[in-house]
């Protein structure tokens, strides 16, 4: 683990730690989760099972990994979460090893029917799915009062955005206001205007050629990325720049200026899972930024 990432757990921990956290209400916890579905609990979780990173990553920042039980095979943050057994991923869940941890709840996305599945077993499943800052706020409290710390979700999500602020403050100012591409899947789609990606990008004073009017994750033909002609493009590492097969790339000014971030790829997790280190993935495009030259 980095040394930010160290020193954000601590932070977020003695942070947490040290507000008043109420008491959960006498008739147990009641949420409702991304179906509109009400979730009712006799008490705080103890033993969780999450089948999506960014739930992990949140749980933990809230001080709860100890209630984590099980995760996906994808949860490689914190290092705690590594050390705990794996039940396969949202797409290819081993219900059996599932059961066999005797959950309170299960974490899950909805449109998965994982949920359906696990909850004629009897189990339940809270489905969250956070696609925007303003969805991950909500998530990150309900995630607190699921483990019995209400309110600690929205202190969390203040300190992240404080954090955010200070890095737009460091942003180079010669690259406020350039048109950036953000790729994902070699290729298969783009970070929108609209969707986290795409806020943390205008957070930093960057221009999205994926604009509000497609949708949150589009998929962009080279010729629109040609048209669109971005100042910077930001990508995994095993990515060629340019990509031999796109025609008329070398025409864009982001490749001309060599104004690209490739990623590696074990860091790029951090840029596309909407949980609480969207500091650390704006942190990485500063710093990435803060290296490069533009033309004015």
């Amino acid at each position: 683990m980095s040394d930010y990432l160290k020193a954000l757990a601590l932070s977020s921990a003695l942070s947490l730690a040290s507000a008043p956290t109420q008491a959960a209400p006498p008739q147990g916890i009641r949420l409702q989760d991304a179906r509109h579905k009400a979730i009712a609990l006799p008490r705080p979780a103890q033993r969780i099972v999450s089948l999506q990173p960014s739930f992990t990553e949140a749980i933990c920042a809230l001080g709860g990994c100890d209630a984590l039980v099980g995760v996906d095979r994808y949860s490689t943050w914190p290092a705690q979460a590594t050390a705990l057994p794996q039940v396969g991923s949202i797409r290819d869940p081993d219900i059996e090893r599932i059961i066999a941890l005797k959950p309170d709840v299960v974490l899950a996305r909805p449109n998965h029917r994982v949920d359906e599945r696990l909850e004629r077993l009897g189990i339940t499943v809270l489905t969250l799915n956070a696609q925007t800052y303003e969805d991950m706020e909500r998530e990150l409290e309900t995630l607190a009062q699921l483990l019995g710390r209400p309110g600690d979700g929205t202190r969390l999500w203040r300190q992240t955005r404080e954090r955010l602020e200070a890095l737009r403050r460091q942003m180079p100012a010669q690259w406020q206001g350039k048109k950036v591409y953000f790729e994902l899947h070699s290729g298969m789609a783009a970070a929108g205007e609209a969707s986290f990606i795409g806020q943390t990008l205008q957070s930093l004073g960057l221009v999205n050629i994926a604009g509000r009017d497609l949708p949150m994750y589009p998929k962009l033909s080279p010729e629109y990325v040609v048209r669109a002609n971005p100042d910077l493009i930001i990508t995994m590492a095993d990515l060629p720049v340019p990509p031999p097969e796109r025609q008329g790339w070398g025409r864009v000014t982001a490749l001309r200026g060599n104004h690209y971030c490739r990623i590696p790829n074990a860091e790029f997790d951090v840029l596309v899972r909407p949980g609480p280190r969207i500091d650390e993935a704006a942190r990485q495009i500063v710093q990435c930024l803060q290296k490069m030259k533009v033309s004015p």
